[in-house]
């Protein structure tokens, strides 16, 4: 049995029970199935999230009760409704997004990728031409330079192992 039902047991039950004190003609049992009519078992699914906490516990009460008989002479809607209360998505297993929200996730992401796409497009189109220092004339230019200029004769280009292009990207 799960701690919110064990919780709200006990508060239904304190509720119950101060009930009784300030209203002496009424019994906690006639309370209780005067509510057992209104709350039928064949529907638990649809009904559960609009009960109260009072009428939840004495639904569960109620289950409990209809279980301790034989499985095979409870009905279809009877073993629906007890698989609902125990196992249903309600309370610590509410699930955490709602329907189709994954599918608005996904078009938030993929239009977002998009607007990223055409922003990126959109200022490289608008963007001045390349310098000339970027052409790769002026990178040969600049290596043939560093050659006369015997620039970083231990590791750079003017080196006698120097295998790399130099100054050319």
């Amino acid at each position: 049995m799960s701690a919110a039902l064990q919780l709200a047991r006990t508060r239904a039950r304190v509720a119950l029970s101060r009930r009784c004190m300030a209203t002496a003609a009424v019994h906690p049992g006639a309370a209780a199935s005067s509510s057992s009519a209104a709350i039928p078992l064949s529907n638990v699914e649809a009904q559960w999230e609009k009960l109260s906490p009072e009428e939840q516990l004495f639904v569960h009460q109620q289950l409990e009760q209809i279980q301790k008989k034989d499985w095979k002479t409870l009905s279809i809607d009877e073993k629906k409704a007890a698989y609902y209360v125990a196992f249903g998505p309600h309370g610590p297993r509410t699930p955490s997004t709602p329907a189709g929200e994954t599918t608005r996730l996904v078009v938030g992401i993929v239009s977002s990728i998009l607007i990223a796409t055409g922003m990126y497009y959109a200022v490289r189109a608008s963007a001045p031409p390349l310098p000339k220092t970027m052409s790769k004339e002026w990178q040969e230019a600049m290596n043939e330079k560093a050659k006369e200029q015997k620039m970083n004769p231990i590791h750079g280009i003017t080196s006698e192992s120097y295998s790399g292009k130099g100054f050319v990207q």
